[in-house]
């Protein structure tokens, strides 16, 4: 569930994951920014921080390229992060050991797909961490972004929601609810004032639309809402259209500290 829809089972859909790879990057090395971000290693004069989480079986490098999406000079002073998630086994896929944040019992990933909140929650830590950290450095809260793909955008929401202070968004691209209504009591008043984004492909065979579909809701339950964004004839990936808008989403949030 990476942007290549990996799901590591047949020899077949792995060739073609190699394939759609090499358009995905090529596609974004022929754009021109507008200007130049700052390196992934470079803290200097950082203002924003923004956080991608990759989909199951991926890897943080192989998301960098997302980056030149992101060319308008609100973003000159912005640090990017792409972990890679640690090696697990993982259900779904026979207990092969692959980058995965948290379990995932089965694939297709439906609304009432069983979860294993225990392995999310530590994914959560993690990802706190990692904010805790740029926080730390002088990064306003409300100008950091966490966004992430399929497992990456289930663990997004995750984090987002169970943070103790308002950041300046989530970003939950054909990802779903990770857990059960009982974590809405764990819900601080200051998570429920962060934006969220919520986008899915109509298409979508590994995680149904109907997952993507109960996000909404259960938001509203926990007393919030989010711009939910549908694309038709997307399947499990991520469409150009969902980046620049991901763009345009982030530079009307960022403070003007940035």
């Amino acid at each position: 569930m990476n942007l290549r829809s990996l799901l590591l089972r047949p020899l077949a859909v792995a060739a073609v994951t190699i394939t759609a790879v090499t358009f995905f990057v090529a596609f974004l090395h022929r754009q021109s920014p507008a200007s130049s971000p700052l390196p992934l290693s470079d803290p200097m004069a950082a203002r924003s921080f923004v956080l991608w989480l990759h989909g199951l079986g991926d890897s943080g490098p192989a998301n960098e390229p997302i980056r030149t999406f992101f060319s308008s000079p609100e973003f000159r002073l912005t640090k990017w992060s792409f972990p890679s998630a640690p090696q697990s086994p993982v259900s779904c896929n026979y207990g092969a050991v692959m980058p995965s944040w948290f379990d995932i019992y089965e694939i297709p990933v439906t609304a009432e797909s069983p979860k294993d909140e225990n392995s999310v929650l530590k994914a959560v830590q993690t990802v706190h961490a990692m904010i805790d950290k740029e926080i730390a450095n002088g990064i306003s809260p409300e100008n950091i972004f966490i966004c992430g793909f399929s497992q990456g955008g289930a663990l997004t929401l995750a984090s987002v929601l169970l943070y103790p202070r308002t950041l300046g968004g989530g970003a939950v691209f054909s990802g779903w609810v990770p857990f059960n209504s009982s974590i809405i009591a764990r819900i601080s008043p200051e998570a429920k004032k962060t934006p969220i984004l919520w986008s899915h492909g109509l298409a979508d065979r590994t995680v149904l639309f109907e997952a993507g579909q109960a996000g909404p809701p259960f938001l509203e339950q926990a007393g919030m809402s989010c711009e939910f964004k549908a694309y038709p004839n997307v399947s499990h990936s991520i469409a150009n259209e969902e980046l620049r808008y991901l763009e345009s989403w982030i530079r009307t949030r960022l403070k003007s500290s940035s």
